[in-house]
């Protein structure tokens, strides 16, 4: 049984001897007579404020029986250490008390002597602690008393605390509750620490955790170890990240230990995007997005209605475009990844630029009428003025819009108009521009678009020149044709007559044959094919007064008429009715075309273009 709880202390002091700052080597040493010492001859190490154990055992010579254990600590010069250098003693009545300065902090590991276990654990050790010491058992030989010192020691060397505590510290996250463990160096019995919590933060300051709730609990492994807790509970934010903690260990022999560890809490802030989103064309654009998290946030930019990542970083993303233009304004996202979620937030950029007055713009000046055209680009969108029209009363002005550009078409009535050019005045708040624009027949010549009014004039009156000289020429060969077969064949009795009005001035009246007077075909005279008509004479006439015209019955044109002899009635008619028919037809083609407008006004022109 003796061997048996002996080898469970001894295995439980060497265990601990490394949580004590001590190191031991256990050697035998035997004497005469049957007396033996397992003591530690080489140098034991602890630190101050700690603990230190000796293990020790014994065995006495046959019929001593022990009652006692006393330990010495001496000068290792010393051959035997005396009773004033006593530091334990386990008889309590006996008058040899130990030094002043060992009382309290000696107690052995096994208080029944007889189980000759004689380790010892010295706490709250001091730097004087360090020296030799020496073992001695008392009880009684054969009915007497007697004693044994044993000469092997044990030496002992106390340094400096160097030791620190323990600090174990969860995953912190904001919002939650999280507790810190703080373990004390050393598992000795002796007096119990002071452990104290503070924070530090980025300036150095310390102070003390406020809401927080603090506790203390001491584990006993042994009969003579101990093990000193200190836990922190607390509401974890992000005030705390980032900080440091320190786990301070106040002993009462007066030394102090500590460890600081920096405390990370994972938590995320409000995204922000900062910059000027208004920047002008040519500027540079520069945005940032930025979340203040732990971990890190991934950051991507992009633009609605692109597919394209702009830019990615974490923590904090910066998107610079140089050299903005107009086609940069819009939504842009910044996508924030926060460990598992994800989050949006978007931005809206304009950019703005000056106006200008475009290629296009321009005046044309008509009868009576000025028209006049400006071009104008900008963002925002400009605002077009006329000067020209403060001295007008009569006027129009149309205003159109076509994503960043304003085209203001103004017409005038004048009748005198001296200057050789209009200004046009357009500003969008960031600037104004005039620009005079030049007068003619034609627009400006920024863009021309009064050639092609000029052009299309042209065209129409030359197609319509065109078109009766071809229906003139096709009827005329027609009826040319027809006659000389008539002629040929004999058929060709017809009289015609042509009957003029006196006042028509298409035929000279030189050349006018007189009323009812008549040609006949048979006659000595050569024939006359065609009358001679003055073309120079042709009037024009507008669209409103050729509508008068159609609807009149009678014509200004000559009219011809045919005399079907009563011969020819008398053979059927039948010559006369397809020249009739003949004549129906090129007569009918000739109204179509007298129908047709000549030109149009320039307004109806201006309107169609």
């Amino acid at each position: 049984m003796f061997v048996l709880i002996w080898s469970a202390l001894f295995v439980s002091v060497k265990g601990s001897i490394a949580d004590t700052g001590a190191s031991a080597l256990a050697q035998q040493h035997c004497y005469n007579k049957g007396y033996c010492l397992n003591l530690t001859e080489r140098e034991l190490t602890a630190e101050a404020g700690l603990c230190v154990v000796i293990p020790c055992s014994f065995t006495t010579a046959v019929g001593f029986t022990p009652k006692h254990i006393v330990w010495y600590k001496c000068e290792a010069s010393q051959h035997s250490c005396r009773e004033a250098d006593i530091i334990f003693h386990s008889n309590n009545n006996t008058e040899k008390k130990a030094q002043a300065e060992f009382e309290g902090r000696v107690s052995r590991l096994e208080p029944d002597v007889t189980q000759k276990n004689c380790s010892i654990i010295i706490n709250d050790l001091k730097e004087s602690d360090s020296g030799s010491y020496q073992f001695r058992v008392t009880g009684e030989l054969n009915g007497k008393q007697n004693g044994f010192t044993f000469i092997p020691r044990v030496t002992v060397s106390v340094k400096g605390l160097n030791l620190k505590p323990r600090v174990m510290i969860p995953t912190l996250t904001e919002g939650q509750q999280a507790t810190l463990t703080c373990t004390a160096p050393g598992l000795c019995s002796g007096s119990v620490p002071q452990i104290t919590w503070t924070w530090r933060g980025a300036g150095g300051t310390e102070s003390y955790i406020t809401g927080n709730s603090t506790n203390f609990k001491t584990e006993n492994l042994v009969d003579f170890t101990q093990r000193h807790i200190s836990t922190l509970t607390f509401n974890a934010s992000s005030e705390h990240h980032n900080t440091s903690i320190t786990c301070k260990i106040n002993f009462t022999c007066g030394k102090t230990t500590e460890e600081t560890l920096t405390v990370n809490v994972n938590y995320k802030k409000e995204i922000t995007i900062s910059g000027v989103t208004t920047v002008k064309e040519g500027d540079v654009l520069n945005l940032t997005c930025s979340v203040e998290s732990f971990p890190p946030s991934v950051i991507v930019w992009s633009k609605l209605g692109s597919d394209t990542n702009l830019h990615n970083d974490t923590g904090s993303a910066t998107l610079v475009i140089s050299n903005a233009t107009a086609e940069h304004s819009g939504q842009y996202i910044c996508a924030v990844t926060y460990m598992d979620n994800s989050l949006k937030k978007d931005i809206s950029v304009t950019v703005i630029w000056h106006t200008k007055i475009q290629n296009g713009s321009g005046c044309v000046l008509q009868s009576e009428g000025l028209t006049c055209v400006c071009i104008s680009e900008g963002f925002p969108l400009p605002n077009i003025k006329w000067p020209l029209l403060n001295h007008h009363t009569e006027y129009s002005v149309i205003t159109s819009v076509s994503n960043h550009t304003v085209n203001s078409t103004v017409s005038v009535t004048v009748k005198n108009h001296g200057n050789s050019t209009v200004e046009c005045v357009s500003n969008n708040g960031n600037g104004e521009v005039r620009e005079n624009l030049l007068i003619n027949n034609n627009l400006s010549k920024k863009d021309e678009p009064s050639s092609g009014l000029r052009w299309r004039f042209l065209e129409i009156i030359i197609a319509f020149l065109i078109g009766a000289v071809l229906s003139s020429s096709v009827c005329f060969l027609a009826k040319k044709c027809y006659r000389k077969e008539m002629t040929s064949s004999g058929h060709l009795n017809d009289t015609f007559v042509m009957l003029t009005r006196p006042d028509d001035p298409l035929i000279h009246d030189a050349q006018a044959l007189q009323n009812n007077q008549t040609l006949n075909s048979n006659s000595g005279t050569n024939e006359v094919k065609y009358a001679t008509i003055d073309l120079s004479l042709l009037k024009t006439h507008s669209g409103r007064k050729a509508a008068r015209m159609r609807e009149s019955t009678k014509t200004e044109y000559a009219e011809i008429k045919k005399v079907i002899k009563k011969e020819q009635e008398d053979d059927g008619g039948d010559d006369g009715k397809m020249l009739e028919g003949e004549m129906k037809h090129c007569e009918t083609e000739k109204k179509d075309e007298e129908d047709e407008a000549v030109y149009s006004t320039v307004n109806d022109i201006t309107a169609d273009i």
